[in-house]
């Protein structure tokens, strides 16, 4: 690849990456803020805040990873790149499964089955969202520190025979992917797969109760169906997003593309595209956030004619 397209995309990733922490920073603050002067938060805003912290923080780690192993050739082989690997492998299946339980609490509270269980899940959802959280939290410690455990126990059977000559650096790399992959594959399938579930179940409320309208000839405009469709809308941008991150984050474990890679940007790119965008989606679909930053604007543009 040409230098210049190589440094056009490494200037849009951070490009990205700046977007999507001040869209981040910015719903954790808003509702941060509702929280103080309410004095409590709903579970929808439980879920925003942790996964707009997440985010906020897992794109400070990507952005200072890169350019670390850019310029330090020291730093791609040592404990301090395993050390931000650790944090980043934590953030990212934290963010995964915050962004899950915000699409089954789309899900609770749109859909109109009656089938008994899941009423009774409709009822139990909101006040388990702390511990769901929690919970999140906890699995992605145990996730995260397995990897960490199995990346530190290869890297010293590679640092001794390295100096005995029968291991080199690429025999380490696929020695660490065969012990990567099914890891990671688990931690971030298991919140994939129950973010389909629930995208499914959305999607078959709103075709069941658009029939039960056209039977009954009511209009499709009522306000039941348009918050389906609505919800289904902002789930669908966000299943888009959520699914290319799966699959790039899969074909970063098997180390698709290398840092040498002439594409490595724009992976890269692609990588935190849904941290970066979806951030934007939230906002302008959400009342509150939407407000406030319709306010920034009018502060920051008459502020620019000013």
């Amino acid at each position: 690849m040409q230098p210049a397209l190589e440094i056009l995309f490494m200037l849009l990733f951070v490009l990205l990456c700046l977007l999507g922490i001040l869209a981040n920073g910015f719903i954790v603050l808003v509702l941060s803020r509702e929280w103080r002067r309410r004095g409590r938060l709903l579970p929808s805003d439980m879920i925003l805040i942790s996964l707009g912290a997440s985010r906020f923080c897992l794109q400070w780690v990507g952005i200072v990873h890169n350019f670390y192993l850019l310029h330090l050739v020291d730093y791609g082989r040592g404990l301090t790149r395993q050390l931000f690997v650790l944090h980043w492998y934590f953030l990212n299946s934290a963010t995964f499964w915050f962004g899950t339980w915000l699409s089954v609490l789309f899900c609770m509270k749109i859909a109109t089955f009656t089938h008994p269980t899941f009423l009774w899940l409709k009822w139990r959802f909101p006040g388990s969202v702390p511990w769901l959280l929690l919970g999140s939290l906890v699995i992605s410690s145990i996730v995260t520190l397995l990897l960490f455990w199995g990346n530190r126990t290869v890297y010293q059977g590679f640092l001794i025979r390295k100096f005995s000559g029968n291991m080199t650096y690429e025999e380490w790399s696929r020695r660490m992917i065969h012990y990567i992959m099914p890891l990671k594959f688990v931690m971030l399938s298991v919140p994939f797969s129950i973010f389909l579930v629930s995208m499914a179940l959305l999607m078959h409320s709103l075709r069941k109760h658009t029939r039960t309208l056209q039977h009954n000839a009511h209009s499709l405009q009522d306000p039941s169906t348009q918050a389906h469709t609505r919800a289904l809308q902002s789930l669908t941008s966000f299943l888009i997003l959520y699914a290319v991150s799966f699959v790039f984050l899969m074909m970063n474990a098997v180390g698709f593309f290398s840092l040498g890679s002439d594409w490595y940007w724009l992976w890269q790119i692609v990588i935190y595209l849904c941290t970066s965008v979806h951030p934007f989606i939230l906002i302008l679909s959400n009342l509150r956030l939407r407000r406030v930053f319709r306010q920034l604007l009018l502060l920051a543009r008459g502020f620019w004619v000013a």
